[in-house]
């Protein structure tokens, strides 16, 4: 799932939030939001990660960029170690790693000028004088489709679609290589949210960027990303190029998810998979397979035993029944010679 030439490298990263409970606040357990996640994006890639509210897809990029000390695992960017970074490595590294939050309302401080917003990366860091400064902001802001006269309004005196050019714009103004796009569409109007998506696209063939794209919107996902990764409960269950996952999915997880996909062309339309039961708590996720209490396909062995994650042309998948079909299709082409 990973190779010399990401840019990001996870491995098995883990973030567990610790349960307090009694007079003396002893653990009493964790919440395993994420649990042994390990993958690669390679430089100027956009990787899209989908997954159910509460899978982990939020905590997942926030422990990338260190706004979430990780439990364990490593988080290598361009062969640094964000993971074991120390402060001051941490500060520069965050000129070349930024994020982009899911709520424009509550994300931009509402007393800052638009000035102040953008420009605080740049003072933080000490990039140029006050003037020169200023021009960067108000280049960033024609970058992002905003007029540079806007620069002493406050983020009260815009719509929501601005505001979201505003949160790009912060990101963008330090120049940086990696970009994690959390939900950066899903408060928006629909008529806005295909502006915002072509916005990104362009940014990045311009600057070169790479993105880890989260969004539970698979069309939107299918659109923008290079790879896609699906999440269940706090692990990746599947992982491979866009266009492979749409038209072959393997997991029994990723074909629920794509058979909600609205789609208007009768050929490509799937029959809807309903699940039955509730997301399992990941405070006490299932033994074996954690999807196997809701899974149309579980066998005996998925109530006991984790799936061995399995490497196919490209494509990762997580899953026993994966495993036994791909099993039996050797023996019959063995049976065959």
């Amino acid at each position: 799932m990973t190779n010399n030439h990401c840019l990001l490298e996870v491995t098995h990263l883990r973030k567990h939030f610790p349960i307090h409970r009694g007079l003396f606040s002893r653990v009493v357990g964790h919440v395993k939001a994420v649990d042994d996640v390990s993958f690669g994006i390679r430089e100027g890639e956009t990787l899209g990660l989908v997954g159910e509210s509460g899978c982990g897809k939020t905590t997942l990029g926030r422990t990338i960029l260190r706004l979430l000390r990780p439990t364990a695992g490593r988080v290598d960017f361009a062969g640094r170690d964000v993971a074991a970074a120390t402060r001051g490595e941490l500060r520069t590294l965050r000129r070349d790693m930024q994020i982009v939050f899911q709520d424009p309302f509550s994300s931009l401080n509402p007393r800052m000028t638009v000035k102040g917003i953008i420009e605080e990366g740049l003072a933080v860091h000490r990039i140029g004088t006050r003037a020169e400064r200023r021009d960067r902001v108000c280049e960033t802001l024609e970058q992002v489709g905003l007029d540079p006269s806007y620069i002493d309004r406050y983020p009260h005196e815009f719509s929501g679609g601005q505001r979201q050019r505003l949160s790009i714009a912060r990101a963008l103004a330090l120049s940086p290589r990696f970009m994690v796009l959390d939900e950066p569409i899903s408060a928006l109007d629909v008529s806005i949210q295909s502006q915002i998506i072509n916005l990104l696209m362009e940014l990045k063939e311009k600057f070169q960027l790479t993105y880890l794209f989260i969004s539970h919107d698979l069309s939107v996902v299918e659109y923008i990303s290079d790879r896609v990764a699906v999440m269940y409960l706090g692990e990746l269950v599947e992982m491979a190029p866009s266009e492979e996952l749409y038209k072959n999915p393997l997991h029994p997880y990723t074909k629920v998810l794509l058979s909600s996909v609205p789609t208007l062309d009768p050929a490509t339309r799937r029959k809807r998979i309903i699940l039955e039961g509730d997301v399992p708590s990941p405070i006490a996720p299932p033994a074996g397979c954690r999807f196997h209490p809701r899974c149309p396909m579980a066998m005996d062995i998925c109530r006991h035993q984790p799936a061995n994650p399995l490497e196919l042309d490209q494509h990762f998948v997580r899953c026993h029944a994966v495993e036994a079909e791909i099993g039996e299709s050797s023996e019959q082409t063995a049976d065959k010679r």
